[in-house]
């Protein structure tokens, strides 16, 4: 039997492997606690250790049972648009306030594929708005403002 390798899976892999790391040095900064009193750096190094280890399980599965495919061409239209529509929602979160941040940035993101129709992003963007400013500002409580001072608001 043949072993055959997956670059596309060993890559992932490693990239996870890398993120996984960052978060555990990171968390190291913090305080751990203990196993009932968590601290600050408790959370982030447990995820940055299930993550480093889901890295090592798909790098060994391209080691060992990995399949040779290629990429594919690479979809540099959504790469950019998406790229944009992160920098566009940092920048402007906080001037715009939330909503219409969130609004445009899931709009932009949404639009990235060649495939989705106009009505059809604008009903994604408005869906990933409520639930965004459901989650982050009414759930977790972000000091973010809805609507922002560039705005008049």
């Amino acid at each position: 039997m043949e072993r055959r390798r997956s670059f596309p899976d060993i890559l992932a892999g490693g990239i996870f492997i890398l993120l996984g790391g960052a978060f555990v040095v990171g968390s190291l900064g913090y305080e751990l606690g203990t196993p009932l009193r968590m601290g600050p750096g408790a959370f982030p190094l447990l995820v940055g250790v299930l993550v480093a280890a889901l890295g090592l399980g798909i790098v060994i599965k391209g080691l060992i049972a990995g399949e040779m495919i290629a990429f594919g061409r690479i979809p540099w239209r959504a790469v950019a648009v998406i790229t944009l529509a992160l920098v566009f929602f940092g920048f402007t979160v906080r001037g715009l306030g939330f909503v219409p941040a969130s609004a445009v940035t899931a709009l932009l993101t949404t639009l990235a594929s060649s495939r989705v129709r106009l009505r059809t992003a604008v009903a994604v963007a408005a869906g990933l708005t409520v639930a965004g400013t459901i989650i982050f500002v009414v759930g977790l409580q972000l000091r973010l403002p809805l609507w922002g001072p560039w705005l008049g608001f």
